[in-house]
């Protein structure tokens, strides 16, 4: 058994713009321990990303960059075929730019998760993720690396000298191998508050994720994912830290800030 005494609990966030509004950010706020904080590449709006770090400022909530593909389109959950050049400038000019907004509302950026598709092919992409990892070096080798559990972007970035924390999400199927379900197949995303708060806690008790397949997958993270834009977020989030709570696991960021 693999026994949690604290856990964070994180949900990405900054990604409203006023024609499209798929996140309660203050509410969410009030739950979670960090803040994934969109940088403006795969959805927010310069100044919704500043009231959304201002609001996790004001309330403790440490913030943690979330840069993406270029891809406002598709939300930045479509694969990009992007050069190294052309991804870690595009990397560095996120960090930079929420780092910037961060400041100008008395905070710091404290860590960096990938978004969306980007996340997904540094699980397991080399080339990128060791892209992913020099434009985190680059602009500040302090910041923590958040990452899937098992993923090759946790093994890059280790092995660049970066701290890294290893993930697992609450409203997202597994498959046995311990990757993500893909959005597009059905079953990948799930909405109940109640199953999804029970598998999360089992996680931190138990260190084991039950699989789409009905098997059960061994998985070591020290942070809870819920998206921001999942249908009944806010509701799983709090159901997941009550539970959590009730586990005996204390509920606190994985990093300080900074």
């Amino acid at each position: 058994m693999s026994v949690a005494r604290t856990i964070d609990l994180n949900s990405d966030l900054g990604e409203n713009v006023p024609e499209r509004i798929i996140s309660d950010d203050t509410s969410m706020l009030e739950i979670v321990t960090s803040a994934n904080v969109s940088c403006g590449f795969h959805a927010g709006s310069p100044e919704g990303i500043r009231e959304t770090l201002a609001a996790a400022v004001s309330r403790g909530v440490v913030v943690g960059a979330h840069p993406g593909y270029l891809d406002r389109e598709n939300f930045g959950r479509t694969p990009v075929d992007i050069d190294s050049a052309t991804l870690q400038a595009h990397v560095e000019y996120q960090l930079g730019a929420l780092a910037g907004l961060a400041s100008a509302v008395g905070g710091t950026v404290s860590y960096v998760k990938p978004h969306g598709a980007l996340y997904n092919t540094v699980a397991r992409d080399q080339r990128q993720a060791r892209d992913v990892v020099a434009a985190v070096k680059a602009i500040d080798p302090g910041l923590v690396l958040l990452g899937l559990a098992g993923s090759v972007v946790l093994e890059v970035a280790e092995r660049a000298g970066l701290a890294v924390t290893a993930e697992a999400f609450a409203d997202r199927a597994y498959l046995p191998d311990g990757r993500l379900v893909p959005r597009s197949h059905q079953g990948a995303v799930m909405h109940e508050a109640k199953d999804v708060a029970q598998r999360m806690a089992r996680l931190a008790t138990d260190g084991v994720i039950r699989a789409i397949d009905g098997t059960d997958v061994a998985i070591t993270a020290q942070s809870i994912c819920v998206h921001g834009d999942s249908p009944g977020s806010v509701a799983m989030a709090a159901e997941a830290k009550r539970m959590l709570t009730a586990a005996g696991i204390a509920v606190a960021p994985f990093a300080g800030a900074r």
